[in-house]
């Protein structure tokens, strides 16, 4: 517990002095006639700035300081918790069309402080996101939760980015590479089970989860 808010502090502290360097390459900008040594004082702070509030704000370790305890551990690294209980133990097979409510965040939970970056939920209510289970059509992360859900059951899901966008990200820097996924999560509707021709039967065999 004590290395999870030392961790906190310690971002907290990088990122105030961050946001001083921010100040003074503010001040350097605002010359009119920089010498050369503001001039490269004014494009290191370019780089620097931007690219260190990233590795913080994305960094594993910081991360790691939110509170997982109550979590329980699902395949290759994904965490979850159940927050509303299904009254159906039926599941989905692989193939099957379902639908969605979901929530994603990126930088933990609300409570953690994490932002909301995409929901199905908006003015007009919720919009649930149908789609084939279990085939890749969603991340990783995705198929091997859903697959082990029940109609009507809500999770909480902390995806781990080699189960989600990977080393490169996606959106153009919307979601960072290495970025961990929160979602709020809900297995609102089972559609029929589907009927695979041989071909599709012989592509699960060949693409397992």
């Amino acid at each position: 517990m004590m290395m999870r808010i030392s961790l906190v502090y310690f971002a907290v502290l990088q990122l105030i002095a961050l946001q001083f360097r921010h100040i003074s390459c503010l001040s350097l900008s605002s010359n009119t006639k920089p010498t050369r040594r503001q001039a490269l004082s004014s494009f290191a702070c370019s780089l620097v700035v931007p690219t260190a509030t990233a590795f913080i704000l994305n960094s594993p370790n910081i991360a790691s300081a939110i509170d997982l305890s109550e979590y329980q551990d699902g395949p290759r690294g994904l965490k979850y918790r159940v927050t509303n209980e299904s009254t159906t133990s039926e599941k989905p097979e692989r193939g099957q069309k379902v639908k969605t409510s979901y929530t994603l965040y990126l930088g933990g939970f609300p409570e953690d402080g994490g932002k909301q970056l995409d929901s199905s939920k908006g003015l007009l209510g919720d919009r649930p996101f149908e789609f084939n289970v279990g085939v890749s059509q969603v991340v990783k992360g995705w198929d091997l939760a859903l697959m082990d859900m029940s109609a009507g059951e809500s999770r909480r899901l902390v995806i781990p980015s080699d189960l989600g966008y990977g080393n490169d990200g996606v959106g153009n820097g919307k979601i960072p590479g290495k970025s961990t996924l929160y979602f709020d999560v809900t297995l609102t509707e089972l559609g029929k089970k589907p009927n695979l021709k041989p071909e599709q039967l012989q592509w699960l065999e060949e693409h397992p989860l």
